[in-house]
C-alpha cells in the first residue's frame, strides 16, 4: 500500500481540526529538541550509529503502540521526508490504518542543487516548539511502552 504524503500545511490543518490526531516527529532527540512542530511528540525511527550512519530503532513500533490505538490518525514527520516515509511504512505494516507522511518534513526537501522542492514546517512559519517534557520526549514515551 502506498504511503499517503501530505504537506506541512495540510498536517497543521488536520492537527487543528481533528482532535485526537497526533504528529509523531521521528527525528533524533537532538533534532527534536532544537525545534519541532508545536504539539508533536518525539519517537525516533532511527538513532545515530557512529561509523554506520543511522541504526533503526527496534522499539519504534512498540513505543507508538503503547500510546496510540491503531485507528488513531497518525502524521509522521522528519527533517525532509525520507525517514517519515520509512516510519509510516513500519506503522502501516504494524496495522495502523490512517498514517500520513509529511513531504518536506520540518526543514524542507531539497534537490541535489540545494533548491527547495518541498518547503518544510519551519519555513512556512507554522507554530514551532522546543518543549521536550513528560509525554512529549522520547525518554518519557519509551519508559511507558508495553
Amino acid at each position: 500500500m502506498a504511503i499517503k504524503e501530505i504537506t506541512p500545511q495540510e498536517a497543521f490543518d488536520v492537527l487543528t481540526k481533528e482532535s485526537g490526531s497526533v504528529y509523531i516527529d521521528v527525528r533524533t532527540v537532538e533534532e527534536f529538541v532544537s525545534g519541532h512542530p508545536d504539539g508533536a511528540v518525539n519517537i525516533p525511527v532511527a538513532f545515530p550509529d557512529p561509523g554506520q550512519g543511522m541504526a533503526f530503532n527496534t522499539e519504534f513500533a512498540q513505543v507508538v503502540e503503547a500510546h496510540y490505538p491503531k485507528d488513531r490518525k497518525i502524521i509522521v514527520g522528519c527533517q525532509a521526508g525520507p525517514r517519515s516515509d520509512s516510519a509510516a511504512r513500519v506503522l502501516q505494516d504494524t496495522g495502523y490504518q490512517d498514517v500520513s507522511s509529511v513531504r518536506g518534513g520540518f526543514g524542507g526537501l531539497r534537490d541535489p542543487f540545494g533548491q527547495v522542492t518541498a518547503p518544510g514546517w519551519a519555513s512556512l512559519g507554522l507554530p514551532v516548539s522546543r518543549e521536550n517534557g513528560e509525554g512529549v520526549s522520547y525518554e518519557s514515551l519509551a519508559a511507558k511502552k508495553k
